[in-house]
């Protein structure tokens, strides 16, 4: 599959250029071996991540809730956004780090890359989380489905970002080094 994107890239002409995607399933099926299942192990070690920093910020506003006699316990209605926030600053920078990983995502040997190889920044991964959770919300788990559907295993919102989860075990041995233009 191939990509037509427009616009000047290093010595182009200006004109629509012809961008093939980085990671081929067909050629290179070892990438995309067992993803899905790992993404998904991946997911709840990155839920248990989330979680714990949240449940000790609760087990302290309740503490401290009782300390004050009741006042502290206006805290509370900070836990939600802050929780947010949180979720959204872990992904964001996990996987725009150095690894283009979250942390169950490297226990996992996974990775994400751009459609075209490059490695994913902090906005990026932080949209990716935000896109994830609201089509996770709307379509329940049924959108796994769409990862059986595809040689890239990629989900609704790797589609529609433009990225590509890989197993890393195998991909310092298959593939050259990722694309910048």
């Amino acid at each position: 599959m191939a990509y037509t994107g427009s616009g000047n890239s290093g010595g182009s002409s200006g004109g629509a250029e012809l961008r093939p995607h980085a990671y081929d399933p067909q050629l290179q099926p070892e990438l995309f071996r067992g993803v899905l299942m790992r993404r998904m192990i991946a997911f709840l070690i990155d839920l248990l991540i989330l979680a714990v920093p949240v449940i000790l910020a609760v087990i302290f506003i309740a503490v401290f809730g009782l300390i004050t006699l009741g006042l502290g316990w206006a805290l509370f209605w900070l836990v939600s956004p802050a929780s947010v926030i949180w979720a959204i600053v872990y992904y964001g920078a996990t996987i725009g780090g150095p690894q283009s990983a979250t942390i169950g995502m490297r226990l996992m040997d996974l990775e994400v890359r751009t459609w075209y190889g490059a490695p994913a920044y902090f906005v990026l991964g932080a949209v990716h989380a935000v896109c994830f959770w609201i089509s996770v919300s709307v379509l329940s788990p049924f959108v796994l489905l769409v990862g059986l559907f595809n040689g890239r295993r990629r989900l609704l919102h790797d589609f529609v970002l433009g990225t590509v989860v890989i197993n890393t075990s195998v991909r310092s041995q298959l593939v050259e080094p990722a694309r910048t233009w």
